[in-house]
């Protein structure tokens, strides 16, 4: 005798638990280091363009960029896919290149920047967490590669 009213509906086959192992350790903790820094970009960038957008708009937009680059790079090294971990490579090299580019910039054009942004000085207002955070994500992309590690 069932226990179920007659009008539930179950599934003929159950979807296969997913058997691929969670990610702990160095893994998760670059992913939180990611998630703070998404949560706070994103929180400074939009309060300043809401509140003062004519003081400093080029580092204020400046600024959401990286925001949205740290969101995107925290959901993609959160996942295990093949379309995620090429999104987290995407979004770590363009990270790269944006903490390396507006941070020289600022050194050189320091009158384009009177408010900073999160990369101005190569990330200096984090204590320059936006610098070594992409070497960082870089080596763990290229350290937990599946396809690597199925190779040995």
């Amino acid at each position: 005798m069932s226990t179920e009213p007659p009008d539930a509906v179950t599934p003929p086959h159950p979807e296969p638990a997913d058997p691929r192992p969670r990610a702990y350790g160095a893994g998760r903790a670059l992913v939180l280091v990611y998630g703070i820094l998404a949560l706070a970009a994103t929180a400074r960038s939009v309060y300043q363009l809401l509140t003062k957008p004519e003081e400093a708009p080029l580092a204020y937009w400046l600024s959401l960029v990286a925001a949205v680059i740290y969101v995107v790079a925290t959901i993609a090294l959160a996942h295990n896919g093949v379309r995620m971990r090429r999104i987290a490579w995407a979004a770590v090299l363009v990270e790269l290149v944006g903490v390396l580019t507006v941070g020289l910039w600022s050194f050189l054009r320091p009158e384009d920047f009177p408010e900073a942004t999160v990369w101005s000085h190569l990330g200096q207002g984090y204590g320059y967490v936006p610098l070594v955070l992409p070497f960082l994500g870089i080596a763990w992309l290229m350290r937990s590669d599946p396809a690597r590690i199925a190779r040995q």
